[in-house]
């Protein structure tokens, strides 16, 4: 969080969310529950199953510079035969114009290979996947960067990042069908190869796909975390040459795309993605570069914040308490839980600051433990159990996916009005991201009941949070009533 004295402060809340209790639509699973979930993705099904490549998967008739037989370079191959086949469709369907293959494909070694490519030489090119223009040339990292998304969030993630540069491919062959010129910005670019990577799997989700097939709840949650963990460094300026977004707006044009296809992925451009995009760098006030100590000094502005910004929704505002994070006789979900018989937020102060510490960029790209994901995370942790205590209080049902959604939602609401300008509390850069990462970790419960049940796919839950941050809490008791 942005500080304006100390080490943390919050801004209190100058503007009212408004909250109205509505019936919730729910139900039993059904027989298929194994496969199907309650719910949708954008209009598909919730879907439970191993994604990756099928096991009658054709083999790709491509011919590919330096490639071997490992695993990630049989999926990357089948990738870029696949996202050609949807773009062989999609292009002329929409574009009218067909799709050119692109002339060169490369597999490289960071560590050996010593070759120029596009003017650099590939020992430069460790953890990365790029597009060529001048060469039309897609290559990857097949001995760094591919294993290691394999490794730590599975096969899907390999195909979003050779989608991704397939986007770029597209841009490249579009021109002005896509808004290409030469003055467009870096970010725009990346804003559209992530949105166009969004239509791609959608075609892949709707079983399209000869290649791959793709679950909407665990698979899709696969692409959304390698997004997050490609996003920018928090502090980075949107008008840097090499910004690419933040996880929030990655995974925004992402989700674009898979609602509304490539079509309207064309249509990103400067002035729609600077009315939305949260890149920015870190206040001159901010100290801290973004994360605050979590003790009860931030804990009591917390308090002010999230009472103000709830003032008006005519239900009792719960107390916020370090007594455990459990409730006797009630919900337990520790670090933080709502308990209604007391109408308290009961928390564990020391693990939310463990998980509020700031975290190592370093260690979470080289997959290991990054010991903690900001304050943000632990603040959006205590606002969700809050927002239960504010939706019982109204007759809103909080024990069911609908509560879930509706949570993180007005969750996105109270940070949009934190990010104002004029009081204590302000978002700091990066903080949006925060609340991500911990809204796709398993055991969040951003996006879940009273009683810790979360939200099943993630697609939903980072939706929830974004339509609240964007649209405001209306679109909460509207959308997930």
């Amino acid at each position: 969080m942005g500080k304006n004295w100390g080490r943390g402060a919050l801004i209190a809340l100058t503007a009212v969310l408004t909250l109205s209790a509505c019936n919730d639509k729910g139900g039993e699973a059904g027989p298929d529950a194994d496969k199907v979930s309650e719910g949708n993705v954008a209009g598909l099904p919730v879907t439970h199953f191993e994604s990756g490549l099928k096991s009658d998967a054709p083999t790709p008739n491509l011919e590919v510079k330096n490639a071997t037989d490992s695993v990630e370079d049989k999926i990357a191959i089948a990738s870029i035969a696949d996202v050609s086949e949807y773009w062989t469709q999609e292009m002329p369907a929409h574009f009218g114009q067909q799709f050119e293959p692109v002339k060169q494909l490369q597999s490289y070694d960071p560590t050996t290979d010593r070759e120029e490519v596009c003017g650099a030489s590939l020992k430069d090119a460790a953890m990365n996947a790029f597009f060529c223009p001048p060469e039309d040339l897609v290559a990857w990292d097949r001995k760094q960067l591919l294993p290691l998304l394999n490794e730590e969030f599975g096969p899907m993630a390999i195909v979003t990042v050779l989608g991704h540069e397939f986007g770029h491919a597209v841009q490249y062959r579009l021109g002005e069908k896509a808004g290409m010129t030469k003055n467009t910005s870096t970010l725009v670019k990346e804003q559209q190869a992530d949105c166009f990577t969004g239509g791609y799997f959608r075609w892949m989700a709707e079983e399209k796909s000869k290649y791959f097939q793709v679950s909407t709840s665990e698979g899709v949650n696969q692409v959304l975390a390698s997004l997050f963990m490609i996003r920018d460094q928090a502090g980075q300026s949107a008008k840097d040459r090499s910004a690419h977004g933040t996880g929030f707006d990655r995974t925004f044009a992402f989700q674009l795309g898979f609602e509304k296809g490539a079509k309207e992925c064309a249509g990103i451009n400067q002035q729609n993605v600077d009315e939305r995009i949260t890149e920015r760098p870190f206040d001159k006030q901010d100290k801290g570069e973004g994360d605050a100590k979590i003790d009860m000094k931030t804990i009591g502005v917390l308090q002010e914040s999230l009472d103000a910004a709830f003032g008006k929704a005519g239900a009792q505002p719960p107390k916020i308490v370090d007594d455990g994070g459990t409730c006797p006789g009630g919900p337990a979900t520790p670090p933080a839980s709502y308990c209604p018989d007391t109408n308290t937020v009961s928390i564990d102060l020391g693990a939310l600051n463990t998980l509020g510490r700031t975290g190592d960029r370093k260690a979470e790209f080289e997959g290991e433990d990054p010991g903690g994901l900001g304050d943000f995370a632990a603040f959006a942790e205590i606002a969700s159990r809050y927002t239960q205590g504010i939706q019982k209080g109204v007759g809103a049902s909080v024990d069911n996916a609908n509560a879930g959604l509706r949570t993180s939602c007005l969750v996105g609401a109270w940070a949009a009005e934190a990010n104002k300008p004029g009081a204590k509390l302000r978002l700091s850069s990066g903080d949006l991201d925060e609340a991500i990462a911990e809204l796709l970790q398993p055991k969040s419960v951003i996006a879940a009941d009273i009683n810790g049940k979360q939200v099943e796919n993630g697609f939903e839950r980072v939706e929830s949070l974004r339509r609240g941050y964007l649209e405001g809490s209306g679109v909460c008791s509207q959308q997930y009533g």
